[in-house]
């Protein structure tokens, strides 16, 4: 795979997403959308438009929004639900629990705007939480999707997998990463990069610039393997494992808290299996009020604060 840079083209995952929603709903009748007065901050108007009979819309009540998409899949229907993920995941977690994932309802939670993607607006707005709160209910699927390719993937699987699963539908446009021939398998990361000093493991709108921090080690001669974990529930740990017994240190990048997310999932691996030095990029505490540039940069979740974690976990800083 070439070298990412900052020319590249970039695209907005929640068209693909909902582009995607629209060609399985014209071949299945049992797909439905239903959301919490976010038809447009969901990208569902095209969606409602066609199918205005499969679109239910509760209004500003998440809980209710869970219950009833638990309910339309009891009844045989797959409800693709829909809204901004800090209020999916926060307001509606006794519902993803109880509702969803405790009585193995196939229902499809599409948490839109993850991470610090809505900015200005605050810790209230940012979703950092989720993937903590998510990993923590059993049986719950969970997908971070890197790109087009990978969001259309994962409507896709999760329409036919039977399983409750949550997607994070990011709002920044990201550079399409994934190979035209990689797999999309629960369990399975996709390897972009081969590397033996280093592993970059990388979810989402980081994977990205994972690859970049790859690219400014190489022409340093560090060696960095990069490893999209598009799947962070089931986590693929075989890969985990691969990347410690052979590159000998890792580093984890995450748009969202360090207690409980990606980092902690693959350190409790590493830990279990083959121990070696770890270090996790992601949020520590609540996120400051500012543009999400500002905030990605401000916890060095870039480029250059990748690479500058791979050169401190080998001794290099």
């Amino acid at each position: 795979m070439s070298t990412l840079t900052q020319q590249a083209a970039t695209f907005d995952c929640r068209t693909d997403f909902a582009d995607e929603l629209i060609t399985l709903a014209r071949a299945d009748e049992r797909i439905v959308a239903v959301c919490n007065d976010s038809v447009g901050s969901s990208n569902l108007v095209k969606f409602r438009d066609e199918f205005p009979d499969r679109l239910i819309n509760v209004g500003i009540a998440e809980q209710d929004m869970v219950g009833v998409a638990a309910g339309l899949a009891n009844a045989g229907f797959i409800p693709f639900t829909s809204a901004a993920a800090p209020f999916l995941t926060g307001r509606a977690m006794e519902q993803i629990k109880a509702d969803v994932a405790y009585t193995h309802r196939h229902v499809v939670l599409c948490g839109q705007s993850p991470g610090m993607a809505y900015g200005e607006l605050g810790p209230t707005h940012h979703s950092i939480e989720d993937l903590s709160w998510m990993r923590a209910i059993p049986g719950l699927e969970i997908i971070v999707p890197a790109d087009p390719s990978q969001m259309r993937s994962a409507v896709r699987w999760a329409a036919a997998s039977g399983k409750p699963t949550y997607i994070r539908v990011p709002r920044f446009k990201v550079p399409a990463v994934t190979p035209d021939d990689a797999p999309f398998e629960a369990g399975r990361a996709v390897r972009l990069t081969e590397g033996s000093d280093v592993t970059l493991i990388a979810i989402g709108t980081m994977v990205s610039r994972a690859l970049d921090a790859a690219a400014a080690l190489g022409r340093d001669g560090i060696s960095a393997r990069v490893l999209n974990m598009t799947f962070v529930e089931p986590l693929d740990a075989d890969a985990v494992v691969a990347a410690a017994r052979e590159t000998g240190a890792i580093v984890t990048a995450e748009e969202g808290l360090l207690s409980g997310g990606l980092g902690a999932a693959v350190a409790k691996v590493v830990a279990e299996n083959h121990p070696v030095a770890v270090r996790m990029l992601g949020v520590p505490a609540f996120a400051p009020t500012g543009s999400a540039a500002f905030l990605l940069e401000h916890f060095g979740l870039t480029a250059d604060g990748i690479a500058g974690a791979a050169r401190a976990v080998l001794g290099r800083a």
